[in-house]
């Protein structure tokens, strides 16, 4: 083989193993950050920290976590290095880009309305990011190696749990007997022996706190799955969503015909507010796609409810996503980071369709 041929071949990307589980921890991390940071704010009245001309920005704490977490793999080689690293790199990007009003603005206005859809927007993109890496598949031929090496690195601190330990094994002799570089093979033998001369009995070995955790909180979940109840308890969720869409278009539409105290009561907001009149081109489309996306959603709770799962549970998805890339950014705009908790139900919302029509498919 050529010289050209062998760097083409190693410079191939691996997706690393369990990669999607620590961009997942990052999401978390990254939304933690941002809102708490902003619920802080709020409720201590925003103060500063330093005198007279000092002020340390909460973007400097984001730094630092940053350049932590990129620190940390680098030194480290244990296996928790990397779901600690995702962690710090989630809060560190959550109080760096929470700042991003001052850096796109010459008063550095950290209050600047299009802020809040601008992190919107870079949470969304790490979510297409972490949906791609989900996906990804591991074209190269010596993808099974290297996750093969990663679990002998864990196998260096902790036993495997009986299933991962036999995974192991199953990999490294499917390598050492299909493998076309024979350097592949003879490592792959030689890593075989040695996880069985490691080997422990599987009454030995650790429960796996994490995963009886997982099994916990999944065990509900899938016992429901298509479930009467469950088809009814999105249906609630969609419907309550589904009505608080309508409600600024309510009360822009009906404002001459409803009662003043029902009028009040819609057009109640909370936390910081950005008024219509300040971009009313942007307030008239999000007022349409508001009624568009509410009627969508009661539309979907009232076909779930009628026993017509499938086509309620798609326009339900359907809907959502239009909400959670389209009119959610307007409303990050308008009513800045007072709709956070509406985002989050509805990311549940759409995890729970998605889950019910794979259940339906599969049933």
């Amino acid at each position: 083989m050529d010289p050209a041929s062998r760097f083409k071949r190693a410079s191939r990307f691996v997706r690393r193993d369990a990669a999607e589980r620590y961009l997942f921890i990052t999401l978390l991390s990254f939304s933690a950050s941002v809102s708490l940071t902003r619920l802080y704010l709020s409720l201590t009245g925003y103060p500063q920290i330093g005198s007279g001309e000092l002020h340390i920005a909460h973007v400097l704490w984001g730094g630092l976590l940053l350049f932590a977490a990129a620190l940390v793999p680098l030194i480290l080689a244990n296996r928790w290095v990397y779901p600690t690293s995702a962690v710090l790199a989630g809060l560190g990007v959550g109080l760096f880009i929470d700042e991003v009003g001052k850096f796109i603005t010459q008063k550095n206005d950290y209050f600047y309305p299009a802020a809040a859809p601008i992190i919107y927007t870079f949470f969304l993109l790490t979510i297409l990011l972490y949906l791609h890496v989900r996906r990804m598949p591991d074209t190269s031929q010596n993808a099974e190696l290297h996750r093969a090496l990663g679990d002998i690195r864990y196998l260096l601190e902790h036993p495997l749990e009986p299933e991962r330990h036999a995974r192991l094994e199953s990999n490294l002799d499917t390598i050492a007997r299909t493998s076309t570089a024979e350097n592949n093979a003879d490592l792959a033998r030689s890593l075989l022996n040695f996880v069985r001369a490691k080997g422990t009995p599987a009454a030995a070995l650790p429960g796996g706190r994490s995963r009886r955790i997982r099994e916990q909180v999944l065990r509900p979940v899938a016992a429901l799955g298509t479930s009467r109840q469950f088809r009814i308890l999105l249906a609630i969720g969609l419907l309550a969503i589904g009505l608080l869409n309508l409600k600024n278009p309510a009360s822009i539409l009906m404002s001459g015909w409803l009662p003043p105290a029902i009028g009040n009561i819609l057009g109640l907001v909370s936390g910081r507010h950005i008024d219509a009149a300040a971009a009313p081109s942007l307030f008239e489309i999000r007022l349409v796609l508001e009624l568009v996306v509410g009627l969508l959603l009661l539309a979907s709770a009232f076909l779930l409810l009628a026993r017509r799962a499938s086509q309620g549970s798609a326009l339900g998805s359907v809907a959502l996503l239009l909400s959670l890339t389209t009119v959610n950014l307007l409303l990050f705009y308008f009513e800045q980071f007072s709709t956070i908790i509406t985002t989050t139900v509805q990311f549940i919302l759409l995890s729970g369709l998605v889950y019910y029509r794979r259940s339906l498919r599969s049933s």
